[in-house]
């Protein structure tokens, strides 16, 4: 075909009077710009009907993954090939007379095909990761890292043919070659490598998932996985920033996932206050009258007396001293209480471990902790819920004859000056 073109431009450029040679070589440069604008024109045909063709096919697919495909212009990549293609068959046909600017041109079309090539194949890898990324299971079992190694080796692969291509040398002697500069590639791609390693114990050990509330000291990260990639972990802290963690730090270092806690029953609630021991006493009988009368545990001192009387009776004890047998104290009635509290407050999971124990003593009094779960998991909500009770301590702990030991403050300690005067 190009033969002829050639053939009938020559023959016209030589009516007008230019030598042979002239005739060829610009008949030769107008066929090799034909084919051009040839290639240039096929491609936005090819184009216009595929994009047009498969594009309407997926918007009216009920699907909304397959959308991902128009997004990441896949369609529009692959077409990108046909011209190059055309280029380099018919450019040796086109300027048969330009042998080294043809041979230069088929150089830089192989080199852009190549480059082309591994276009598509990213835009493939990342359009599966987002269609993977709509389902479930792309949570627990992320494959970003994986996609991102593969896109790697792509464009190590895509370097090592363009050194082929130009040093017009077999890809197996350039890997040969490249055996020798092992250590330095080892060096190059140290963190990828790590990250590799350290994504896929994450993965396969179920360490990590996107969307796990995690804490780590050493990054100071604290709040949501948004990201887990090959060589970066990306956390959104509570207050809105973005801390970066090395992928393989968080096989090296520890770090505490509540992910447990989201999928359990309960937030757990273990706080402390601490008891002024020198309030604590034995319950006198005009204070177990007074007890009585808070519902929550009137029917548990009820019982508590009957118990401690007939041990008392069987052992023969000498009640009129208080210090003889066994006597209910303010302090464990109080906890009886807030157990009672416990078990009556909606917001307490009751099938979850709740309790109040008595801890060790210290310099400052008797520490008092409540264990329990709140069954509402929200951060916010369960802030409330554990204020809500500590609150109701608080407010009701004086009403046992007891008090919360506290630091002296400077009006405290003025108003002890003042009584003392």
């Amino acid at each position: 075909m190009f033969e002829k073109y050639i053939t009938l431009l020559t023959k016209l450029f030589s009516k007008v009077g230019l030598s042979e040679t002239t005739s060829v070589n610009i008949s030769e440069l107008i066929s090799f710009f034909t084919l051009l604008v040839a290639a240039f024109v096929i491609f936005l045909l090819i184009r216009l009907i595929v994009e047009k063709t498969l594009n309407n096919f997926i918007k009216k697919s009920p699907s909304k993954r397959d959308d991902i495909l128009i997004k990441n212009k896949v369609f529009r990549k692959i077409c990108l090939i046909v011209p190059a293609y055309i280029i380099r068959i018919f450019t040796a046909v086109a300027i048969p007379s330009f042998p080294s600017l043809s041979a230069a041109i088929i150089l830089i079309t192989k080199i852009y095909e190549v480059f082309v090539y591994s276009r598509v194949i990213d835009a493939i890898l990342t359009t599966l990761n987002e269609i993977y990324d709509t389902y479930e299971i792309s949570k627990s079992k992320p494959i970003k890292g994986f996609i991102q190694v593969l896109k790697t080796i792509v464009y190590i692969i895509c370097f090592l043919l363009i050194i082929a291509i130009l040093t017009q040398k077999q890809l197996s002697n350039i890997l040969i070659g490249l055996g020798t500069l092992s250590a330095v590639l080892m060096l190059v791609f140290k963190d990828p490598i790590l990250g590799f390693v350290g994504g896929i114990q994450l993965t396969i050990n179920d360490m990590l998932r996107i969307g796990d509330w995690i804490v780590m000291e050493k990054s100071k990260a604290d709040g949501e996985v948004l990201e887990i990639g090959l060589t970066t972990v990306k956390v959104q802290n509570w207050d809105k920033t973005i801390t970066t963690i090395p992928t393989y730090s968080l096989i090296s270092d520890s770090f505490t996932n509540w992910r447990g806690m989201e999928n359990s029953g309960g937030r757990r609630i273990a706080r402390s206050f601490v008891i002024d021991i020198d309030t604590i006493k034995f319950c006198t009988p005009e204070m177990l009258e007074r007890f009585k009368k808070f519902q929550l545990v009137s029917q548990y001192i009820i019982d508590k007396e009957k118990e401690i009387e007939e041990y008392n009776k069987a052992n023969n004890i000498d009640d009129s001293n208080l210090v003889n047998g066994r006597r209910q104290t303010n302090i464990g009635i109080f906890r009886a209480y807030l157990n009672a509290y416990l078990a009556n407050c909606p917001y307490i999971n009751k099938d979850m471990t709740f309790m109040v124990r008595q801890l060790s003593p210290t310099e400052n009094g008797v520490p008092i902790q409540i264990y329990a779960f709140s069954s509402n998991k929200a951060w916010i909500s369960y802030e409330n819920i554990q204020s809500d009770i500590f609150d109701h301590v608080f407010a009701v702990v004086t009403m046992f004859d007891l008090k919360i030991y506290q630091k002296p403050s400077s009006n405290s300690l003025a108003a002890t000056f003042e009584a003392m005067e």
